[in-house]
């Protein structure tokens, strides 16, 4: 089952609480997908190319983050926003998310894409 992350307001302080001890002022957007030879890698990173200058406009935003692993052939897109604007980003499908899932979905070699939301905080050592 998929739970939902508290719905956070412009209006709430900017560190709501999942618990007292589990706090956020950010949420991200993963998209993820496993992909199987260096040519359809680069070909993944070139529709990434594609919409950054999209993604540079988005409202809140923290940053973007790409993660890949050659071991298990994993590539995410990791896109960070203050907790405060995400409702307004989600209300746009998560633009461009839609035209970049389509895309590398069309790449041969490309498989398992998904999106995954999630808080994201650093931890205080």
């Amino acid at each position: 089952s998929t739970r939902s992350l508290p719905q956070v307001t412009r209006e709430e302080a900017t560190m709501p609480e999942i618990t007292k001890n589990v706090t956020f002022d950010t949420i991200a957007r993963e998209w993820r997908l496993k992909w199987d030879t260096k040519e359809t890698l680069g070909a993944v990173q070139e529709q990434l190319d594609a919409v950054k200058s999209e993604m540079k406009g988005l409202k809140g935003l923290k940053g973007v983050q790409r993660v890949v692993c050659g071991g298990c052939l994993d590539y995410k897109v990791i896109v960070s926003l203050d907790a405060s604007a995400f409702g307004d980003w989600e209300a746009t499908k998560f633009a461009p998310e839609a035209k970049f899932l389509e895309a590398v979905s069309k790449i041969k070699g490309v498989s398992k894409v998904e999106t995954q939301t999630f808080t994201l905080m650093p931890v205080e050592l």
